[in-house]
């Protein structure tokens, strides 16, 4: 095995593998270490699996809530939640051995252990005390759950995103503490499973980053369907009973003690960085605010030769935000015609949450918009009015365009509503191309699909909505 590289990338996860493809391909020789498995918290315990749990939950759903709907009916139906979960791996599986499969194809070499920096060019790899040298380093150690103090996980009743996305068997009953994506997603997989499930949420209202809008018509829908919606609700700690756990928690608008009991507990309250124990203090490399790694727009860290990516930089903790900086990083490196990735840039990254109904926006929501002293102009339309979500009997949402009054500029859109995730990189494109919601307005559109409900949203944003 060469020890002498090019470009080495301490970590396999969505940011890393992409990196190390894109600095081979431009005649890099490259390697990768990974202490656990290529592909990262993406492909083996979150983004994948998620979703094909995500998956056979809509269909559990629609054969218990819709079916009549539909004309059918059935004797006896059961949905086996193990099933379910050994699907999820074997999907998990296919992708995992697909990217060792690219690292081969594109001759990178995978090195197992965990690294530690001991100069800025040099690594040692354990066990075994290996020592890498390369000419530029890329950092895509990833991030790992948050708890705080009364809310330490042991992966058995108390679990991490990782514990849970292996649980075997549904829980009857389920407290999550967290209502961001993670929280939202497996509240929606076990609801429909059977479990009583009880979301915690410490501020006002559930996915608190995105548009107002967006979270009130969300937990209308969650509460609608049986699931108990706490917001305004802060966990003091969590403790261990006899049969499961209890949630002692504050009731901030009302200043009263309230406790919740459960099989287990989710703590989906964010994530925070895997920088320590990597060197990085020997060698110089800065560290922000919860131990984030500070990077400029090209991925560089104050290391000239040293760069982070992905979560561990704490810009945006997606997946594909990670694989986009690992492609700069790598250009850069390469010296390769590339763009950089401004702090603005982070803000109109598509942002998906794959619960039913779903949620994808880009860019200011509403009251951000505002905040920033832009004359808005605001286009909604509703799926109730789009032939093509009646049909599929999914009724709920609408997609909602903010545009800059003076120059049409798109600012921000949210959507709420079947497969709006596939429906957001058209926006994504247009902002990128400074396109503005006329212009997407005045794009034909198929009919019927649910993209005209883009198309629709855009009009309204000039105030001339055909179809409402």
């Amino acid at each position: 095995m060469s020890t002498q590289f090019d470009v080495l990338i301490i970590g396999g996860g969505p940011g890393g593998y992409v990196a190390a493809i894109r600095a081979a391909q431009l005649g890099l020789k490259t390697a990768v270490v990974e202490r656990e498995a290529l592909g990262g918290v993406c492909l083996n315990w979150g983004c994948i699996p998620s979703k094909a749990l995500l998956r056979n939950a809509e269909l559990v759903h629609i054969i218990q809530e819709q079916s009549k709907d539909f004309g059918f009916t059935f004797d006896n139906f059961s949905a086996d939640f193990e099933k379910a979960y050994k699907r999820s791996r074997q999907v998990s599986n296919r992708l995992v051995k697909g990217v060792g499969s690219l690292m081969r194809k594109n001759q990178i070499e995978v090195i197992e252990g965990t690294a530690t920096l001991t100069s800025p060019t040099t690594v040692t790899v354990e066990p075994g005390g290996q020592t890498i040298t390369a000419k530029n380093i890329i950092l895509a150690t990833g991030a790992r759950n948050r708890t705080f103090p009364g809310m330490e996980t042991d992966g058995e009743r108390v679990l991490g995103y990782r514990e849970a996305i292996v649980l075997e068997e549904s829980p009857k009953r389920f407290a999550i503490i967290g209502t961001g994506a993670i929280g939202m997603e497996f509240a929606y997989v076990h609801h429909a499973y059977g479990a009583q499930v009880t979301l915690i949420e410490m501020l006002p209202r559930i996915l608190p980053l995105e548009d107002e809008e967006v979270s009130q018509e969300l937990e209308k829908t969650y509460r609608k369907t049986g699931i108990d919606v706490r917001t305004s609700t802060q966990v003091q700690r969590i403790e261990r009973t006899d049969d499961g756990v209890r949630v002692h928690a504050l009731n901030k608008a009302t200043g009263e003690e309230v406790s919740f009991d459960a099989d287990k507990a989710l703590v989906a309250v964010g994530v925070q960085p895997n920088s320590e124990n990597l060197g990085l203090e020997a060698v110089g490399v800065s560290k922000g605010r919860g131990g984030f790694v500070e990077i400029d727009d090209f991925m560089r860290t104050s290391v000239p030769n040293i760069y982070a990516i992905g979560d561990l930089t704490g810009k945006l903790n997606l997946a594909h935000v990670a694989s986009a900086m690992g492609i700069v990083a790598a250009e850069h490196i390469a010296a390769h015609p590339t763009v950089g990735i401004t702090p603005d840039d982070y803000l109109f990254m598509p942002r998906c949450t794959y619960c039913q109904p779903q949620v994808a926006s880009m860019g200011l929501t509403e009251a951000q918009a505002k905040e920033r002293g832009y004359e808005i102009n605001v286009g909604r339309f509703p799926f109730l009015a789009n032939g093509k979500a009646l049909g599929l009997n999914e009724r709920t949402g609408w997609v909602k365009v903010i545009g800059d009054a003076r120059y049409g500029e798109i600012l921000g859109v949210h959507m709420v509503g079947a497969e709006v995730t596939e429906l957001l990189p058209e926006f994504v494109l247009a902002r990128n191309n400074e396109l503005t919601a006329a212009e997407i307005a005045r794009s034909v559109h198929a009919h019927p699909t649910l993209s005209e409900a883009m198309m629709e949203a855009a009009h309204a944003v000039e105030g001339a909505a055909i179809h409402i």
